[in-house]
Parts: structure tokens; C-alpha cells; sequence
């Protein structure tokens, strides 16, 4: 097994020069061709209807650790309480929150040591959909286009990893974020983002854990072929939405249908009811729960190319886990104390 940390102003150097020609090597392999991706990463290599596994980790986490039940019950009534003082004007529009970024490559084959471009397509994508600089934003329906919000969360690459292994699958169950298992351990979870880029299975897109979890498991996995625009990622999921939808996760959002009926909330006053997630690119007006869908939101099942937006009252939620006594709070002291 080889493990390699690539630093950021080496990497922010291959944002210049690109992937290399020639032999694929471990520090920074070829970007594949899309027709190399469509050959090797079929669409019936993904499950639409298992876009996300996060909220079946969460059940396994919480029939595991029982605590966890009411520790994401208090985080909840901080998120509200955060945002009843934005509400009243107590607490302003803050400040750009930057988040340093670890990416974990961990690889059984050549095409899934995916190459930095392809990494750095996908930080460019969260840059942009995280701040409402995304380029489709113009294409959101004029009923929700002034719900569209940007949340002012900007993401740096800190560091790749990359680990070549021998498992084939990983599954949901953590195993990949742990180098015993074979996988990779995760760095600074109390003020680094690490996100494992490696091959779930299962059709599985990615997942991701909510804020309250277990710190040594900290983050979000997505699967190669579903991760960043260029190399091997391939469509109907190659804009870089799949890890845009898991960081939204990782920043307590739930999916936009609340995972149940027209009962059923995502704790957003801003996002329609709904029961059920959509697929492919819907139509407008799609209308479920007496009111039209807002499928076009990040945290929709919709394929990467329409989906376009989070909203204010999303924007709330996110910034909520980064307050004083939110449970992403180390993230803002961390890095400000870093470079004071």
C-alpha cells in the first residue's frame, strides 16, 4: 500500500499545468477522456434511487450510539434558536466561513486514482454552488429564484491522499476512513473537511455524516465516476452536484422532501413540501403536496445538470453549525486563530 500526501501549493501549481501526458503515475495520474469514462463508468453503474445513502448511515449510527439521538436533538434546537436571531436582526450577515479541504483518494485500479484535475474541478464547483456563482443559476424558475441564496461558504484544497488498496468495494460503512481497514484516516476533523473519494458500490453515489456524529468518521465519500466535471466523472451525474449535495448534508440539511410523506419537513420554512425525491430533469411546474416542487434544489435526487440552488432558509441551517455554540464552531475559531 502507497500513501502520498500531495501539499496545497503543489497542488495549486497543477491547477496551472494540468494532468501530465504519458504513463499514469501515483502523485498525479492522467485526467481519463470522457469517452475513456463512458467505456469504463456505464450509467447502469449508478442507482438514481441510492443517490444517497446518508440518511441509512445515520439510522445505523444512531442504533449504534443511542447518544447521538439527543445530541442532533439539541443541535436542531440551536439551529432554530440561530435562526429565530437571524430573523429578529440579531445576528447579521457574517463573513466569507472558509473551510480547508482534504481529499482522500483511495484506489484499487488506475482509473480510480483520479487525477488533481478532476479534484480541482470538483473544489471549483463547490466554490461556486456555495456561493450562488454557479453558471446555471439564471436557469431557476421565476416562482424560486428569489429564494436562491449564497451562502458565503468557500472550500480550499489543503491536501490530497492517496492510498492504494486492495479492496474492491466499500461499502457504507466507514471502513474506507480508516487505514487499518485498508483505507485512509482522517485529518483535523475539528477544522478540515476530508472528503473520501473512492468506489461505494452498490450504485451508491455518496454520503455523507451530520454534525454531532463521531469526529473520527467525520465527512463525506462519493464514488469516482460521481466526483468533479472532468477524468472519470460521467453523466447524468458530472457537474460536481453529487458532493455540492453531500457537504449540504455534512452542513445539516436534509434532503428537500424531508425523507417521508407531505408531512414530513427538512426544517426549511422556505423549500415546498414534498413526498418524495425527483429524478432525471422534471419538468416545471412538477407539482406534489399541493404546491410545485423545487427540484432544482441541491438536495433534490435531480440529475446534476438541473439542479441549481440552496436557498435563504437553507443558507440559515449552514451557517447555523459555524455559530459560537454550533457543532462546527472549532471550524471559524480554528482557522481564524491559525492566522492571527
Amino acid at each position: 500500500m502507497k500513501k502520498l500526501a500531495v501539499p496545497c501549493i503543489v497542488i495549486l501549481l497543477l491547477s496551472t499545468l494540468g494532468c501530465p501526458s504519458g504513463k499514469p503515475i501515483v502523485e498525479n495520474p492522467d485526467c481519463m477522456t470522457p469517452e475513456e469514462a463512458k467505456t469504463l463508468y456505464k450509467a447502469a453503474s449508478a442507482d438514481p434511487d441510492k443517490r444517497c445513502s446518508t440518511m441509512e448511515v445515520l439510522r445505523k449510527h444512531m442504533t449504534k450510539n443511542p447518544e447521538l439521538v439527543s445530541r442532533m436533538e439539541n443541535i436542531e434546537k440551536q439551529c432554530q434558536a440561530f435562526i429565530q436571531l437571524r430573523k429578529s436582526g440579531k445576528i447579521a450577515d457574517s463573513e466569507t466561513i472558509t473551510i480547508p479541504t482534504v481529499v482522500h483518494v483511495v484506489y484499487n485500479t488506475e482509473e480510480e486514482n483520479i487525477c488533481n484535475a478532476q479534484i480541482l474541478s470538483q473544489i471549483k464547483v463547490l466554490n461556486e454552488d456555495f456561493t450562488k456563482s454557479n453558471t446555471d443559476v439564471n436557469q431557476i424558475p421565476n416562482e424560486f429564484s428569489g429564494f436562491a441564496s449564497n451562502a458565503n461558504i468557500r472550500f480550499n484544497l489543503d491536501t490530497i491522499i492517496r492510498i492504494s488498496s486492495t479492496k474492491t468495494e466499500w461499502g457504507t460503512d466507514d471502513l474506507v476512513k480508516f487505514s487499518s481497514n485498508g483505507g485512509s484516516d482522517i485529518i483535523e476533523p475539528n477544522r478540515k473537511l476530508n472528503i473520501w473519494v473512492c468506489n461505494i458500490g452498490g450504485g451508491i453515489l455518496g454520503y455523507a455524516q451530520f454534525p454531532g456524529d463521531n469526529p473520527t468518521t467525520d465527512g463525506i465519500v462519493v464514488s469516482p465516476q460521481f466526483f468533479g466535471t472532468e477524468g472519470s466523472a460521467v453523466a447524468p451525474f458530472n457537474k460536481g452536484r453529487t458532493t455540492t449535495h453531500e457537504v449540504g448534508h455534512w452542513l445539516n440539511l436534509r434532503h428537500i422532501w424531508g425523507d417521508g410523506n407531505c408531512n414530513q419537513d427538512d426544517f426549511v420554512e422556505d423549500t415546498p413540501l414534498s413526498d418524495g425525491p425527483n429524478f432525471g430533469c422534471p419538468q416545471y411546474p412538477t407539482v406534489r403536496c399541493n404546491s410545485n416542487d423545487m427540484t432544482m434544489n441541491y438536495m433534490d435526487y435531480s440529475d446534476d445538470a438541473c439542479m441549481h440552488m440552496f436557498t435563504i432558509g437553507q443558507k440559515d441551517r449552514m451557517r447555523a453549525v459555524f455559530a459560537d455554540d454550533g457543532p462546527r464552531a472549532s471550524f471559524v475559531k480554528n482557522y481564524y486563530n491559525k492566522y492571527e
